[in-house]
């Protein structure tokens, strides 16, 4: 038992088998330290969620363990799940860069959640605890202020690269590697690193080929330019910004999420040219060679600024037929569509748009590929290897990338959620797993959205519901007024009258059958009515609608009064 007690446990509470909502721990003993606490946003098939949250179960179980919560930097799948775990969890402390802490900021306010203990991280801060020393190195992503994080524990230095990529020309500060090279040279016992582009070949394109491709579109546009791309990106906002000012734009910022980084990039310095910015109304009025539209929407989104231009409802914007739209971006699996359609409307309207994959070059992702997998795997040097951040496809790629680079297959491991690995003096092995489940929030809702929910809204979503309201007189077991049926998304009702008779009349037999029995309870009635009805609409329609008896209880005497009051209405 000694022996157990003194391994350290690393696992993933989130961001395996997927891309999205990042949550790892390390463990070891009394001591719990979380990296990361992001979201995913949901499939289409999670119909009415707003967004998938990382189980925090287990650490809810060992909340007085918990030290600290360390972040990588300040997107979404990384920071978004923080105000709902702060609502259920007692986090000592968070230690975030700078962008993040702000970016982390404005959620908490958004939510109503005080909380005021965020610490600012750079390179040269040390946190210590019991049994874990902690040290930041920076890297290079599409956000400012990404950092990875060198976890040196009783049994060896655990690294966590966040998300990263490597750009010999940033627009950005330059990732410390000769820092890396240190913690390589130290020694790491696991490496965890990023894998959302580990299936794709080669060195990505460097941010600035990118805004040298913009900057070139910009400066030769006669027209307004409307241009749209991640708000999160703060590295191409800045640099599409200060383009404008070369090129005597003024730039005018749709979508909320647009404005926040804005002005979360001027509070940090990031941006400090104010003047550069008007109202709608201003670019409106001003000529449209000295307008720059600065918008949300690049992935189709119905109810982005960009859409809303497209679609011809923005209440500020009208898309004129001399308009530039810019997407500096690249579809997220899954929005093709969405900003296919966008971009048809644009062209019927006679907008020229620029992509990435037309004219220009002018987007370029923040994960590493593979040869910059490979670059860090040497630089690293790690005795085991755990890919993260990524579909199992990604986690495997990334894995064989380690073999090449030399790490043992037996020292690889491709886990899921909750598995964890333990380490010890000698090596690193698969552990025990803890029970994780995705934790769904449906508005105010989270946690008690079940499958069951799910399920329910998938069949109302194509087979409907069929509502069959009886009013019963308990105290005489008998029916007071004929079933009465109702559908939403199942039929309609005028014209399937003889269907919906048949119903009724079905309803009605077993309703007078259940009635009858000397051990009567509505329970059973319910029961009764849901079971033969799915078998006959099914043999009849082929549609599996969500079957609701309604039974209203009516005592007599209340019946008579309501005839009654009938006849008093009728004689006059």
């Amino acid at each position: 038992m000694k022996t157990q007690e003194q391994e350290t446990f690393v696992f993933a509470l989130g961001g395996l088998g997927e891309v999205g909502k990042n949550m790892y721990a390390i463990m070891h003993e009394e001591e719990i330290i979380v990296i990361d606490a992001g979201v995913m946003f949901p499939e289409d098939s999670l119909l009415g969620i707003d967004y998938v949250l990382a189980d925090y179960t287990f650490l809810k179980q060992n909340e007085d363990k918990i030290k600290a919560l360390f972040i990588t930097h300040g997107h979404e799948d990384h920071i978004g799940g923080i105000p709902y775990v702060l609502n259920h969890l007692n986090i000592p402390v968070i230690y975030a860069p700078k962008v993040a802490s702000e970016l982390i900021k404005n959620k908490l306010e958004d939510k109503g959640v005080a909380y005021k203990n965020i610490v600012i991280i750079d390179e040269d801060m040390k946190p210590q605890f019991k049994h874990f020393k902690i040290e930041f190195f920076r890297t290079t992503h599409s956000i400012p202020d990404s950092f990875g994080i060198s976890v040196m524990t009783p049994n060896g230095r655990v690294v966590t690269t966040g998300d990263f990529k490597f750009d010999l020309t940033p627009i950005g500060p330059m990732a410390n590697l000769g820092k890396m090279a240190r913690i390589g040279e130290d020694g790491v016992k696991l490496l965890m690193s990023d894998s959302t582009n580990a299936l794709v070949p080669g060195f990505s394109t460097s941010e600035s080929d990118v805004d040298e491709a913009l900057s070139d579109i910009i400066r030769n546009c006669k027209g307004r330019i409307i241009l749209a791309t991640f708000a999160s990106n703060i590295y191409r906002v800045i640099h599409i910004i200060e383009t404008c000012r070369k090129n005597n734009r003024k730039v005018a910022t749709f979508g909320r999420s647009m404005i926040n980084s804005i002005e979360i990039a001027k509070s940090c310095g990031l941006i400090k040219d104010k003047s550069i910015f008007i109202t709608s109304d201003e670019a409106n009025k001003s000529k449209p060679e000295n307008v720059c539209l600065l918008c949300t929407g690049s992935q189709g989104e119905p109810l982005a600024a960009l859409s809303r231009i497209a679609n011809g409802v923005d209440s500020n914007i009208t898309l004129m037929p001399d308009d530039t739209v810019i997407f500096s971006s690249s579809p997220i699996p899954g929005n093709a569509m969405s900003i296919n359609r966008v971009i048809n409307k644009l062209y019927l309207k006679g907008a020229k748009v620029y992509t990435t994959s037309s004219e220009a070059d002018i987007h370029t992702s923040g994960h590493a590929k593979q040869d910059e997998l490979k670059l860090l795997l040497r630089l690293m040097k790690p005795e085991y290897f755990m890919p993260v951040h990524g579909e199992y496809r990604m986690l495997k790629a990334h894995a064989d990338l380690a073999h090449e680079c030399g790490i043992d297959e037996d020292h690889t491991f491709i886990l899921k959620n909750g598995v964890m690995l333990a380490l010890s003096k000698n090596g690193v092995k698969v552990s025990k797993s803890i029970p994780i489940n995705d934790v769904y929030v449906d508005g105010k809702r989270i946690g008690d959205i079940g499958s069951s929910v799910i399920k329910d809204r998938k069949i109302m979503s194509t087979d409907g519901v069929l509502v069959v309201i009886l009013n019963i007189d308990t105290n005489k077991h008998r029916l007071v007024l004929d079933p009465n049926v109702t559908t939403r998304g199942f039929v309609v009702v005028n014209e399937n009258q003889e269907l919906i008779s048949s119903i009724q009349s079905k309803v009605k037999t077993i309703a007078i059958s259940e009635l009858k029995k000397h051990s009567f309870s509505l329970t059973d009635l319910k029961n009764r009515i849901i079971l033969e009805l799915n078998s006959y609409i099914i043999e009849t329609t082929g549609r599996r609608p969500i079957i609701m008896p309604m039974i209203l209880e009516v005592k007599e005497d209340i019946k008579k009064n309501n005839e009654n009051q009938q006849i008093e209405k009728n004689t006059y």
